[in-house]
């Protein structure tokens, strides 16, 4: 009996299927139009859900670039007291200083690198091509601990910390100002009154846009890295800018120091530790803290809230474009209602009227999702070559949308499949 039922059951479904589908080609205006809310919900969903991914990858990757294992603390500036003047008096002392460094490297076990860091804008020229830009002193790894890459030449080395070499590696911006034609590479930058020879080039990287509420914007494409003990010996611990026609002076010795640690489950309690440390010896505000794994576990928190923000919008859009369907549903019912007495008297059972309308709204949902996540790519692209928006269509979002788009066509066809169903098939074959 097993045998024989089986492909009787296979027949039966391929033909309740194919007569599903002649159902709607018969009628592709109303089909089409019953199909259109959910490819505009399906569609707006990977088109939100791209735009958001894509701002939470920029994020992140600002983030990974400070590395995920890295304390940053920065010097800020305190406002002055009441009893010093404004300008033209005694320089401002600040900040960071180097036995800070000296203090944490010895007493924070968890510490397994920290390298400081000096910042000042300066006029930095060769022959006529000159800029503003920021001068960095820098220990030899900085560059691995800040996500710096070298496009070419080299990174400052321990050779040129010790000889107070005046050696230079320029910025991918910085280099393209000063050299739109020829190599810089073993030329010479004035920097001030001082000229240092380059001796490398980093890859261009986007800038961290001020992510933290302590961390600045930061274009490293247009900074001028030297030697740290170099910076110290050519321009001094006093630091002078003119301001509104008038000359400040700013005793800084370290503007930011960036300390690594070896795993990311050590980062919390040694920032706490070199926080405590730090304000031992500094009783004035002038550093701020930042961890960059704190705000990367706060977007991801705030990612999640979006996700589920944008999966409630499209649990509403989805909704209404069934609501739609299953409108038009009951109203074929009604329509087809002497079709459906003349299967019923011919010997075709309730589960097979259920099926032939759950097929129809089946069809209708998922080819209207399958449009809708093309729609949706296309618009993405679009938005990113028109509007230069980053757009990330991640994998997830097509099948999120286009499986959530079958589970409404499924649950808005049971009723309309369920009422055609329970007709009776006399009063159905007596309806005009």
């Amino acid at each position: 009996m097993l045998r024989l039922k089986t492909p009787t059951m296979f027949v039966q479904a391929f033909s309740t299927i194919r007569l599903g589908l002649k159902s709607l080609a018969i009628h592709k205006l109303r089909s089409s139009l019953a199909t259109l809310g959910i490819v505009l919900g399906v569609g707006s969903v990977i088109l939100m859900l791209a735009v958001g991914e894509a701002a939470r990858f920029e994020a992140v990757r600002q983030i990974k670039d400070m590395g995920a294992t890295n304390i940053i603390v920065r010097s800020v500036k305190p406002a002055r007291d009441s009893t010093e003047s404004a300008g033209g008096g005694a320089a401002l002392a600040y900040g960071l200083t180097r036995q800070d460094v000296e203090r944490i490297v010895a007493t924070v076990p968890t510490a397994r690198q920290a390298t400081p860091m000096r910042e000042s804008r300066r006029e930095v020229r060769y022959l006529e091509h000159k800029l503003e830009g920021r001068v960095v002193g820098v220990k030899p790894n900085f560059s691995d601990l800040n996500g710096l890459r070298i496009a070419r030449g080299r990174f400052v080395n321990e050779h040129d910390e010790a000889q107070y070499a005046n050696v230079a590696v320029l910025g991918a911006a910085t280099a393209e100002k000063l050299f739109p034609f020829e190599n810089p590479i073993g030329r010479s930058v004035r920097v001030e009154k001082q000229y240092f020879q380059v001796v490398g080039v980093t890859q261009r990287r986007t800038a961290s846009s001020g992510v933290g509420s302590s961390s600045n914007t930061q274009d490293y494409n247009s900074d001028v890295y030297i030697p740290f003990d170099t910076d110290w010996a050519r321009f001094g611990k006093v630091l002078t800018y003119e301001r509104a026609g008038t000359w400040e002076a700013e005793k800084l010795e370290i503007s930011e120091l960036t300390v690594s640690v070896a795993d990311v489950a050590q980062v919390k309690e040694t920032a706490h530790i070199i926080e405590g440390l730090i304000k031992q010896f500094h009783k004035k505000e002038d550093t701020a803290m930042f961890v960059p794994l704190d705000l990367l576990e706060r977007i991801e928190q705030a990612q999640r809230t979006f996700t589920l923000v944008l999966g409630a919008i499209a649990s509403i859009s989805l909704m209404v474009g069934g609501i739609g369907i299953m409108n038009i549903m009951l109203a074929t019912v009604t329509e087809r209602t002497r079709e459906i007495g003349v299967r019923r008297a011919l010997g075709a059972r309730r589960s097979d009227i259920v099926w032939q309308f759950l097929v129809e709204t089946v069809v209708l949902t998922a080819g209207g999702g399958l449009l809708g996540v093309v729609v949706g790519i296309t618009l993405a692209h679009l938005v990113s070559h028109l509007f230069e928006l980053p757009t990330i269509v991640a994998l997830w979002s097509p099948l999120l949308a286009l499986g959530v788009s079958v589970v409404v066509g499924v649950l808005f066809g049971v009723y309309p499949a369920r009422s055609a169903a329970l007709l009776d098939p006399i009063e159905a074959l007596r309806h005009e």
